[in-house]
């Protein structure tokens, strides 16, 4: 019995013997599913043990929008919560599980991995190169992050969710105030979700760097691949010091030190520094992929050239070095001096500058082109003024006097969410939109992507504008119910109002999927939207090894000057094309960190010793391994030539 006890849930409900009921009959649905129709060495052959990179980067897809319906449902919770004065929906244990896991989820498993999905399947494309700089490590990144998300999401059926806050502030976060393994989830699915991402940081910069097509310098990279290498370069900076912090934070729980008690030579302020150090920078790695998103629709549409490219790239720059000189803002509130809290506010202002610049870049883009109003158009159209509500809103609270008055209110929520849903969500939805086709072959529905957009843009004013108002009214945020005397009912009902709608557009964006799967035309060649960087030069779906041919580029809009301005733009002959082998090394090695993470969650020092070895052994397996890849033969390539451009037709 102590065995089971160990695992069990400390807060029980019937939501959670519910979930735990679903997710064992959808795991059972899974196996009979494969078993029935034969698909498990399909499975590993193609997915589990791919190292390409576009099959990674829908890996990642599919896994962004699981979880954001994961998060989205842990939203949708707290609303209804909050949505009427002296609610029993949930108690005060529960909404704090579920704001944690809400804010952790979106943030690390959903916003991250749908970055990732365009940064792997786009970047290598746009530079013409036929895969990332090292393949296997792509495929493990993956799957730390997969198996990191995994590890958070069985705590709330196996042990509790924690329950201190997506930030995990100690002492909060300690085993005094928190007593459950639920911290512990966190801190280890981060750290193998954020070892996987660092990763990706040096991965990808490397690729950028040194695997570019023929003519393509730094400066006639298309606009995506910019904003995806500096979000790399803050990647690479930024995330060792949240691997330390966890470090930290796991020898506080497991082993009694004393980096973050607020006693024996602790200081708890020390883990808020190292958090908001990697914190906000984490903002804009999120939002700098997304600018180049917007750039490379918003460019398309109007039928130009992406306005201000210099500056463009300068502004993104500079947004990197302000991004880890802003961090105290985050706590203006909490005693550190006018000197100190007056330097921070300035940084913090300073940084919407060239923030601004690219929102006139776009809007002289915009300025005489010929637009069309596609869906991705459309989303980027709905994002400039949505993010510029919340942007004007983050300068409000980084006035360090003003902030007194907004600080941990919903005042700051609502900003939040009116800069990372506009900034990030509708870009990543643009560019599902605008990449679908590229990826499989096929069109999503114009009409219903477009009625969807609306709904989420009305709906995501409807959810948080009244927040502003509560905030300035003083509902502080955290709060699990509040009396019907504050006045609070009205904004908080509307709130909810606006969570259903976003529930409603996202279950749109599913049946938009089903839809275009039955029913989209598949003759839409490899250009659908008269784009003008290198990605569309490529069939769709894209082949394995990419490009037939190496491309040769002689400006940022590579596709545009090949169909428009005469020039060759694959002048070369076919040849032998050498691609990297599959391997079931980067799964597997994925599968043991979840193991030992598990194992060190609930100290189980037996397994975690067995799990390390294991862990090395794979490494050690990997540096002794002699793989030399294999070639694709000039008379395949030129077969897959013929019939994918003969099918496209």
């Amino acid at each position: 019995m102590d065995y089971f006890e160990r695992f069990a849930i400390p807060h029980p409900s019937p939501a959670i013997y519910a979930s735990m009921v679903a997710i064992g009959l959808t795991v059972i649905a899974i196996i009979v599913a494969l078993t029935y129709f034969k698909k498990w060495g399909y499975l590993w052959r193609e997915w589990l043990t791919t190292v390409d990179h576009k099959r990674i980067g829908i890996m990642y897809l599919i896994s962004a929008i699981l979880m954001l319906f994961r998060g989205g449902a842990d939203a949708i919770m707290m609303r209804a919560q909050m949505a009427v004065p002296d609610n029993k929906l949930l108690d005060a244990q529960h909404y704090n599980e579920i704001f944690t896991t809400h804010g952790t989820v979106m943030i690390i498993f959903m916003a991250m991995p749908f970055i990732m999905a365009f940064m792997n399947y786009i970047v290598p494309l746009q530079i013409g190169a036929r895969d990332v700089a090292f393949p296997r490590l792509n495929a493990l990144s993956f799957w730390l992050f997969f198996m990191g998300a995994m590890l958070l999401n069985i705590s709330f059926v196996i042990g509790g969710s924690p329950d201190a806050g997506w930030t995990n502030y100690f002492p909060l976060a300690s085993n005094e105030f928190s007593q459950s393994v639920g911290v512990n989830y966190y801190l280890f699915a981060l750290q193998i979700s954020g070892l996987g991402t660092l990763i990706t940081g040096i991965n990808m910069i490397v690729t950028i760097l040194k695997m570019r097509a023929p003519g393509m310098t730094l400066m006639k990279m298309p606009m995506f691949t910019w904003s995806s290498l500096v979000a790399n370069v803050i990647i690479v900076f930024a995330f060792p010091v949240l691997t330390v912090a966890l470090v930290m934070g796991t020898f506080d729980r497991l082993f009694a030190t004393n980096f973050f008690t607020t006693s024996n030579g602790g200081m708890d302020m020390l883990w808020a520094n190292f958090f908001w150090v990697w914190g906000h920078p984490e903002v804009y790695i999120l939002i700098l992929p997304a600018f180049g998103l917007y750039s490379e629709i918003i460019s398309t549409f109007s039928g130009r050239n992406l306005y201000g490219y210099k500056s463009m790239v300068g502004s993104m720059v500079i947004i990197s070095f302000l991004s880890f000189l802003v961090w105290t803002h985050h706590f203006f509130t909490m005693g550190q001096g006018a000197l100190t809290n007056s330097i921070f506010s300035i940084t913090t202002m300073a940084i919407a500058v060239p923030t601004g610049v690219k929102i006139f870049n776009w809007l002289f883009t915009l300025w005489k082109g010929k637009i069309v109003f596609t869906t991705p158009m459309l989303y980027s159209m709905l994002f400039i003024p949505t993010f510029t509500i919340g942007g004007v809103t983050g300068v409000m609270l980084g006035m360090s006097a003003a902030d007194y008055q907004y600080h941990n209110t919903m005042f700051l929520v609502a900003h939040f969410h009116m800069v990372i849903i506009p900034g990030v969500v509708f870009a990543m939805l643009a560019g599902l939109h605008y990449y679908w086709p590229k990826m499989f072959g096929f069109m999503l529905n114009e009409k219903i992507g477009k009625v969807t957009a609306w709904i989420i843009a009305i709906s995501t004013l409807l959810a948080f504008m009244p927040m502003f108002f509560s905030g300035l009214d003083g509902q502080a945020r955290r709060m699990y119910t509040y009396s019907a005397s504050t006045g609070f009912g009205m904004w908080n009902m509307v709130s909810f109002v606006g969570a259903i709608g976003l529930t409603i557009g996202f279950m749109l964006i599913v049946y938009n999927v089903y839809y275009s799967i039955r029913y989209a035309p598949r003759n839409i060649g490899s250009d659908p939207w008269d784009a003008r960087t290198l990605e569309w030069a490529t069939p769709s779906p894209v082949p394995y090894y990419n490009f037939a041919k190496v491309p040769h580029v002689i400006s940022t809009e590579a596709l545009w000057d090949a169909k428009y301005r005469q020039h060759d733009l694959f002048p070369e002959k076919y040849e032998n094309i050498h691609m990297p082998n599959n391997s079931g090394i980067p799964f597997i090695l994925g599968c043991i960190f979840f193991a030992w993470g598990f194992s060190f969650v609930f100290g189980m020092w037996i397994p975690t010793i067995v799990t390390t070895i294991g862990i090395f052994i794979c490494m050690a397996h990997r540096s002794l391994e002699k793989d030399p890849g294999h070639y694709i033969p000039v008379e395949k390539v030129k077969e897959t030539e013929s019939k994918l451009r003969g099918s496209q037709s």
